[in-house]
């Protein structure tokens, strides 16, 4: 028997990442398949800020590979369905996971996806507001369908990186993350 443990399909992490990257929503998106990638640079104050954003599966079969994604990240972004109580659970596992093998100061954000559709809800706002609290999460309720809050749930990530060190921003060829007063690289799942 296939026990389902961290992921959720159809919660919106692809749609969410569409929305933001491309300020595009498709009713017919199909499933990520291992994971997909893309950027997007945003002004933030007097900075500019530009996101790497790793879009992972939602099936089962690719929980193995997620750890590639979010090793190194700065912040990750955990979506929930509020009309589907069991995508929040579903979040709580990811959060421990995160906690026990993310990068140990990773700014989360909980992103309770699909708020056009409150007069089904099943998850109260307030439990996830303090559900985040609990974590120090950003808590952000989202419509990727009508590009509801989901700068805002980009920006409050932006606000919380910490600034890169003068000496972390050399041209190694690697990617470092943070802010800096020309531009940052984030890196996101």
């Amino acid at each position: 028997m296939l026990k389902r443990r961290y992921f959720d399909t159809g919660v919106g992490k692809s749609s969410i990442v569409c929305r933001f990257v491309q300020d595009h929503f498709d009713h017919n998106i199909s499933p990520t398949i291992g994971a997909s990638f893309m950027t997007k640079t945003v002004p933030c104050g007097n900075e500019l800020h530009k996101f790497l954003i790793w879009d992972t599966a939602g099936q089962e079969r690719f929980h193995s590979l997620a750890p590639m994604y979010y090793r190194g990240s700065a912040a990750a972004v955990i979506v929930y369905d509020i009309t589907k109580q069991d995508s929040f659970h579903t979040l709580k596992k990811w959060v421990k996971e995160l906690k026990e093998h993310g990068p140990e100061n990773i700014v989360m954000a909980i992103a309770g996806n699909k708020c056009d559709l409150s007069d089904i809800r099943e998850v109260p706002m307030k439990d996830a507001k303090e559900y985040g609290e609990s974590i120090g999460a950003i808590v952000v309720e989202t419509s990727a369908k009508h590009a509801i809050n989901i700068e805002e749930l980009f920006q409050g990530i932006s606000r919380q990186i910490p600034p890169l060190e003068t000496h972390e921003n050399g041209n190694s060829g690697t990617i470092k993350l943070g802010k800096q007063t020309a531009q940052t690289t984030k890196r996101c799942c």
